[in-house]
């Protein structure tokens, strides 16, 4: 039998003084059977980098042709297009071609790294692409934030000058990005 989703019901706070955006969202994340508490919590930050009215988290690991978060367009067209991890040379140029604005957010230490070494010198032809690493610390300590027994998180998330500082409850980690490469 299949196993299903776990639920989780974010109260997500939002003041980021880089971009002047000062919003809650009421998220419901599913988290995929596969997926650690690492990726959820990755995912949620990276929602939180993006914010935006528009941006939406998508069907993530259950489909290949999604990324994890999008915003689109009133007419329906793609402005952004998030993905995490380590995706393949051919994934990273159809979601270019998709999207106005495409970034990926690798995370892993080591892994992110080898990849990045492998894939920096064909991604430079990509002006639409972003790539913004965290380090394997630091995701480790966001992994410890989502707490399966409470699948109701209120989180807060600062942003300034580039770092980002997650609170939830006493339990405070802060994030320092890494921008591998700047879209145009």
């Amino acid at each position: 039998m299949a196993q299903n989703a776990t639920i989780y019901k974010v109260d997500l706070s939002i003041s980021d003084m880089d971009r002047h955006y000062y919003e809650t969202h009421k998220l419901t994340v599913a988290k995929h059977p596969s997926e650690t508490d690492e990726r959820l919590m990755v995912r949620i930050l990276a929602f939180a980098l993006n914010a935006h009215e528009h941006l939406e988290m998508t069907k993530g690991l259950s489909t290949d042709d999604e990324p994890d978060i999008w915003q689109k367009s009133l007419t329906g067209e793609l402005d952004v297009w998030v993905a995490l991890g380590c995706p393949s040379e051919k994934v990273l140029r159809q979601s270019c071609g998709k999207a106005k604005k495409v970034i990926v957010y690798p995370y892993g230490g080591r892994t992110a790294e080898m990849w990045w070494d492998k894939m920096k010198t064909s991604t430079t032809r990509f002006d639409n692409l972003q790539v913004t690493s965290f380090s394997e610390k630091d995701t480790g300590e966001l992994a410890k934030l989502a707490k399966p027994a409470n699948r109701a998180m209120k989180l807060q998330v600062n942003i300034q000058d580039g770092d980002v500082m997650v609170s939830a409850g006493d339990s405070i980690v802060y994030v320092t990005p890494l921008e591998w490469k700047s879209a145009a």
